[in-house]
C-alpha cells in the first residue's frame, strides 16, 4: 500500500472537499436547468393566451390560474389581494358571478363536475390587475410570469388588431 505522500496526491480532506464542491456544482446546475425547463414550459405565451377570457367586454384571467402560474395556492393569492384590496379598484379586478362562473367552466370543460369546484366564486383580474399582483406577491417568479402574461395580452391584442376576420368571428360568437 502507498501513502498519498508517495502518491503524490493532495491530502484526503482536500480531496473530499473537491469531490463535494463537484458534486454540489452538478446538483445544483441539473436543479436549475430543470427549473428553468418547467418555468418556459409553465409561462409559455401559448399556454398563457388559452387562460385569457373575455367577460363584460374586459380580458381577464381567473386568479386560480394565476395562482398556478405563480406557483402558489389560490388562497394565498386571494389573501395577498384582500391584504391590499386598495391597489386592485373595480377596472383592476371583479368578483365573478354564478352564471359568468358556470358559463367559463363550461366553456373550459364541457361539463360541470359537482364537488370539483370552489364553493367561492373566482376572482379575475384585467391586464392591469395582473401587473399590480407582482408587486403584491413579491417574488422572482411572480415578476417572470408577470412579464410572459404581459407578452400574452399583447400578442392578443395584436392579432385581434391584425386580423379583421378572426376579429368578427369572436365578435359573432360573443353575440
Amino acid at each position: 500500500l502507498r501513502t498519498f505522500q508517495t502518491l503524490d496526491l493532495p491530502e484526503p480532506v482536500e480531496l473530499l472537499d473537491k469531490i463535494l464542491i463537484i458534486c454540489y456544482t452538478l446538483y445544483r446546475n441539473k436543479v436549475a436547468s430543470r427549473k428553468e425547463a418547467e418555468m418556459a414550459n409553465i409561462t409559455s405565451v401559448e399556454v398563457i393566451a388559452t387562460k385569457i377570457f373575455e367577460v363584460r367586454d374586459k380580458k381577464i384571467m381567473l386568479d386560480r390560474d394565476l395562482a398556478k402560474l405563480y406557483g402558489v395556492q389560490t388562497k394565498h393569492l386571494t389573501r395577498q389581494v384582500r391584504r391590499n384590496i386598495k391597489r386592485f379598484p373595480p377596472d383592476f379586478m371583479i368578483q365573478l358571478t354564478r352564471k359568468e362562473y358556470r358559463e367559463l367552466l363550461r366553456c373550459q370543460f364541457g361539463a360541470l363536475e359537482m364537488g370539483k369546484y370552489s364553493k367561492y366564486l373566482p376572482c379575475a383580474f384585467t391586464e392591469q390587475g395582473i401587473s399590480m399582483l407582482s408587486s403584491v406577491l413579491n417574488s422572482d417568479r411572480a415578476i417572470r410570469v408577470n412579464i410572459q402574461i404581459m407578452r400574452a395580452f399583447v400578442q392578443l391584442r395584436r392579432m385581434l388588431l391584425t386580423n379583421p376576420d378572426l376579429r368578427r368571428k369572436i365578435e359573432a360568437m360573443e353575440r
